[in-house]
């Protein structure tokens, strides 16, 4: 993940904007022109939409979504149903992924929506009527997860009756880790991990992919996978087809950034590096800073102009279409 808060998750995921020590989305510089999935979709004369079933305008959602130009909101007024709020955060997720379902299936074809769950956070409830029936596992939020996937099943078992599905790409990602289980994920590295899942009904893309990958890899492997062919802004690399960038993480944690590529995590602090860990060194526990080679060299310099490029263009207010 490319940020550790939900909106975060959204500009990364949706505008391939990554957020760093100041969020992007709070920083004073989103209210600008933003190329991103949706811009680029619209180009193509795809239909777009937003979907969080919380109270409208909740997390920001609607007003970063307005900057972005999705075309449709729809949140807990569009739901129009307060006998399916969970009390907390907006509707179950199961009542608003039907909802989702029939909403979209009532579009023209092509249309790109995006969906955002609630069900996954604390307090960790599920509705009454499930009590028992999915695992509490080791964690608090095991549970809730058990009901979202099975909010997931029941969607998917509806959307195949659709004449869209099996024209539709559907990406499953997490916006930010949560609760911990495993203590492989306490590692200072691996603090951030979130699954990325690409899932195409005629099974075109099939199989598991171990290189390094973030949100901001979204969008442009979209982009590759449905043929668009026009210039647009990306920072993120196209997971599928791109082999002139090497694979790579970027994010900031610990108050420095952490730059991973090839062998070597790379630490900088805004300045110059301060660290290089091997890159099964998760805990980043020994810093090989004084055994320094050509790869560490061109990592932090990679690192230096990924930084400097994302502050001018933000700063600058040219978010979109490299020129």
């Amino acid at each position: 993940a490319n940020g550790w808060k939900s909106i975060h998750g959204v500009s990364s995921v949706i505008a391939g904007i990554p957020s760093f020590k100041v969020a992007f989305t709070s920083s004073p510089y989103p209210k600008q022109k933003i190329e991103s999935l949706v811009s680029t979709l619209k180009s193509d004369g795809y239909d777009t939409s937003f979907f969080h079933g919380a109270p409208n305008g909740s997390m920001g959602f609607l007003g970063f979504g307005n900057i972005l130009g999705y075309d449709h909101y729809y949140g807990k007024n569009e739901f129009n149903n307060d006998a399916e709020f969970d009390g907390v955060w907006g509707i179950w997720d199961e009542p608003f992924f039907q909802y989702f379902n029939k909403t979209i299936s009532k579009k023209k074809q092509p249309f790109m929506a995006t969906m955002f769950s609630v069900s996954s956070h604390a307090p960790y409830q599920i509705p009454e009527k499930y009590e028992g029936k999915f695992p509490k596992g080791k964690v608090n939020i095991n549970q809730c997860i058990g009901y979202t996937d099975f909010a997931l099943q029941r969607f998917f078992a509806e959307a195949k009756k659709q004449p869209w599905y099996n024209n539709t790409i559907f990406v499953m990602v997490a916006d930010h880790g949560n609760t911990i289980a495993y203590d492989e994920y306490r590692k200072e590295f691996n603090k951030h991990t979130v699954p990325i899942l690409f899932f195409t009904p005629n099974k075109k893309y099939v199989g598991v992919n171990n290189d390094w990958a973030q949100q901001i890899d979204i969008y442009p492997t979209l982009l590759d996978m449905i043929g668009y062919q026009k210039p647009f802004r990306s920072w993120g690399r196209s997971l599928i087809s791109d082999k002139q960038v090497p694979p790579f993480v970027i994010k900031h944690s610990g108050n420095v950034y952490q730059y991973m590529s090839g062998n070597y995590i790379c630490t900088f602090d805004g300045k110059k590096a301060v660290g290089f860990y091997d890159k099964n060194d998760k805990a980043m526990e020994r810093n090989l800073i004084n055994r320094r080679n050509p790869e560490m060299d061109s990592l932090e310099l990679r690192c230096k102009a990924f930084i400097q490029d994302y502050m001018e263009r933000v700063i600058d207010k040219r978010l979109t279409t490299v020129k």
